[in-house]
């Protein structure tokens, strides 16, 4: 559920320093693979009330350019997907 406390703030708000400019954002939730990679999760309220998901990922790259580059193929096809089913869980459905 989304109800809004008194304040504003929506459950999930992380509040404080976290919310300004009309939004809301949530306490960070952080994947972390010591030394390989990370990624961090934010879940954001705007201030016209759409929600969004905000998420930063850091991998870490081999050395080598050419493998770097393959590296780099394969994460942005892996986020493309990642993307493209979120979007399209999130589209609502015909009414029948």
């Amino acid at each position: 559920m989304n109800r809004r406390a008194r304040d504003g703030h929506t459950e999930w708000c992380g509040k404080g320093h976290r919310c300004g400019l009309g939004e809301h954002r949530s306490e960070e939730i952080v994947v972390d693979v010591a030394g390989r990679s990370r990624a961090v999760l934010v879940r954001v309220r705007t201030a016209a009330g759409r929600e969004h998901a905000e998420v930063r990922v850091r991998v870490a790259l081999a050395p080598s350019e050419l493998a770097a580059r393959r590296q780099l193929v394969g994460l942005l096809g892996d986020l493309r997907h990642a993307v493209t089913q979120a979007a399209i869980t999130a589209r609502p459905r015909p009414r029948r």
